[in-house]
């Protein structure tokens, strides 16, 4: 069977049982992976000892503890070894060492394991900085204060379908929508609001309805990655098209988890392996073929599958450990916005961090509000919302955009300046992304640079001609990295995934329509057009050569030969020298030589000929030199002067 399904009939999550069978030296790749029986028995096996001592176990009479007691310690005080106490931890979904501190659930979960009963005494004031901080939870429970990160709650995914036209995007969410949604919201669906809460087996996902890989991406281009997980629809009828190539470069530019629903298998000329194999191609290679995938086979018209298919998101999202703090400032991003004549600017927003409530001050990156109400997805009135949650807010001062951040200002003061001043940045400081010219400014160091391309192309011969080419340029030092390749007019998505990935575009015997060259120029980005195919390969050369590190080479400029040291009061030492060979400049480096050693190597303080500083002397002449950072020289030392020339490098 596979992990997941272990966990499941164990009632352990993912992570927790991938966690033992790593300890019982099973190895797994993910909750995918497929184990054996022997395997499944082997964590049977471990986890039993610890079920059967808690129901064995003696009852035991209350047992005093320390605040900063350790799971050893309290083992140790109910007359266990550790790694029972450990086992009964397991058993309990808590993965914990046994240096691991007792706090009030591990305390809980022991009592109940062995039949005893803990009186935690407070700890001694020489406390840790967490409980310190927190002196009043201290004092009343005996036990620190838990780390800010168990502040974090599971949270819901955030779901968006994307995929060709016509291979059943909006059939899916409306399935999805009406199976699971009517089920689980009393009185059905009352109004659109751009997101839909579902429940599956108890645990609920976020459907963004934003199909398409332009909204997706007009959101990120904005700052806002708001897509947890993206469910790729792809037909079992048609295969991969290029809408769903677009979308798979979109997605994987944004780092999201991708979910395949193949769907139309109940179809008579369905090909769901041609299909899998085609996604293989492009990189998505399933994990029934050893890949990291999940695809599932579904029927969006009848439902088949549709359960299934939403099983594999919550695993997906239960890997990802998504979380949320229901108490950290409110912060969210704009799904949807429109003028409504009576209701005035209303923002579809969902929540990411924090508790949204209304009466709150919201600051967004071009207007602000007064939060009048909030509305659910089911057109209900509520008074806050938590992470992850979906609302209609009301009382903005204008239409936001699509993709906005927003956060809650102490007032409508602050907001109103923040505001102001954001302003006046944006228009002191114009977008600017990559150039051919300026790449080399931008690389980061220690960071291989790269060469990222969007490539657009008449035809799909020379999408592949020209691919290949620019694929075959890379090199250790500098790389190429194609984020979509296509065919067809430059449109106002190529722009902004170019934009989200900071690339260039690259059109052959193609044009960027109007929406696309406005986009461009507001966004800063480059488009570099081109009929001749060589033209491109030598420009892209050429941009590539400016990342390599140029070559350094010493030339040899002349000889030196120290015949006096002076001490100088307040200046040091300073070399009296005589030029025997070719010349010494003030810009030179020199290496100082004794006996045929360098001993040091390094540039020039001051050169003088006579009293005067001078630029350069020349052989045959005498001088006066003192070293940057060295005057350990002697008479009869030897100063060879060289500089260091960068030459240039080539493909």
């Amino acid at each position: 069977m596979r992990v997941y399904e272990l966990a499941k009939i164990l009632g352990k999550s993912n992570k927790d049982l991938m966690k033992v069978l790593e300890d019982l030296g099973v190895e797994v790749k993910t909750h995918m992976s497929s184990i054996d029986n022997d395997a499944a028995q082997l964590v049977e096996d471990a986890l039993r000892p610890a079920k059967k001592g808690a129901k064995d176990a003696a009852k035991k009479p209350a047992i005093t503890l320390d605040a900063r007691a350790t799971v050893k310690t309290a083992a140790e005080k109910i007359g266990v070894s550790s790694a029972e106490a450990v086992k009964a931890l397991m058993t309990a979904g808590i993965m914990l060492p046994a240096t691991g501190a007792a706090d009030g659930k591990v305390l809980e979960v022991l009592a109940k394991a062995f039949d005893v009963e803990f009186d935690v005494i407070p700890a001694e004031p020489e406390a840790p900085e967490s409980a310190r901080k927190s002196p009043k939870k201290t004092a009343k429970h005996g036990k620190k204060e838990p780390a800010p990160p168990r502040h974090l709650t599971p949270r819901p995914p955030i779901v968006t379908i994307m995929g060709h036209v016509d291979h059943g995007k909006t059939t899916l969410l409306d399935t999805i929508r009406h199976t699971n949604v009517t089920a689980y919201e009393a009185g059905g669906i009352t109004q659109h609001i751009g997101a839909y809460i579902v429940e599956h087996e108890k645990k609920r996902i976020v459907f963004l309805d934003t199909p398409g890989h332009e909204a997706f991406t007009a959101m990120r281009a904005r700052g806002a990655g708001v897509t947890d997980i993206v469910i790729l629809v792809v037909a079992a009828d048609d295969g991969v098209m290029p809408q769903t190539r677009e979308a798979i470069d979109h997605v994987k530019a944004a780092g999201v988890p991708i979910v395949v629903a193949v769907n139309k298998v109940d179809k008579p000329n369905a090909k769901p392996d041609k299909v899998r194999q085609q996604l293989a191609d492009v990189g998505l290679v399933p994990e029934e073929w050893g890949g990291e995938v999940v695809m599932v086979d579904i029927s969006a018209k009848s439902g088949n599958g549709i359960d299934r298919l939403l099983e594999m998101v919550l695993l997906v999202a239960e890997m990802q450990e998504l979380t949320g703090d229901a108490a950290a400032p409110p912060q969210g991003v704009v799904i949807e916005a429109e003028l409504d004549r009576g209701k005035g600017p209303v923002a579809t927003v969902i929540v990411r961090q924090g508790t949204l409530k209304r009466g709150d001050v919201v600051l967004f990156g071009s207007t602000w509000g007064k939060i009048r109400a909030l509305i659910d997805t089911t057109g209900k009135g509520v008074n806050d919302a938590g992470p992850s949650t979906p609302v209609e807010m009301l009382g903005l001062i204008d239409v936001p955009q699509p993709g906005e951040v927003f956060s809650v200002a102490a007032s409508e003061r602050e907001a109103r300046d923040a505001l102001s001043r954001s302003r006046e940045r944006l228009a002191g400081a114009p977008a600017r992304r990559a150039s051919f010219e300026d790449l080399y400014s931008q690389m980061r160091e220690g960071r291989l640079p790269q060469l990222t391309l969007l490539v657009k192309c008449d035809v799909q011969g020379s999408v592949e001609a020209l691919c290949a080419s620019l694929e075959k340029i890379a090199t250790s030092e500098v790389g190429v990295s194609i984020v979509h390749r296509g065919v067809g007019r430059i449109a106002e998505s190529d722009v902004m995934l170019a934009s989200t990935s900071n690339a260039v575009i690259v059109g052959f015997n193609v044009r960027p329509d109007a929406n696309a060259k406005r986009i461009a120029e507001t966004d800063g980005v480059e488009i570099r057009l081109y009929n001749v195919i060589y033209d491109v390969i030598d420009d892209v050369k050429a941009a590539m050569e400016g990342l390599l590190k140029p070559n350094l080479r010493e030339q040899r400029q002349g000889e030196v030969e120290i015949r006096e040291v002076f001490k100088i009061p307040k200046a040091g030492k300073i070399a009296g020298c005589h030029v025997t060979q070719g010349l010494v400049r003030r810009s030179s480096r020199v290496s100082v030589v004794r006996a045929g050693i360098v001993i040091w190597d390094g540039h020039i303080a001051t050169l003088r000929h006579f009293k005067d500083e001078t630029r350069e002397v020349k052989a045959g002449f005498d001088c006066g030199i003192a070293l940057a950072g060295f005057q350990d020289f002697e008479q009869g030392d030897v100063l060879e002067a060289y500089e260091v020339i960068e030459e240039k490098r080539t493909l």
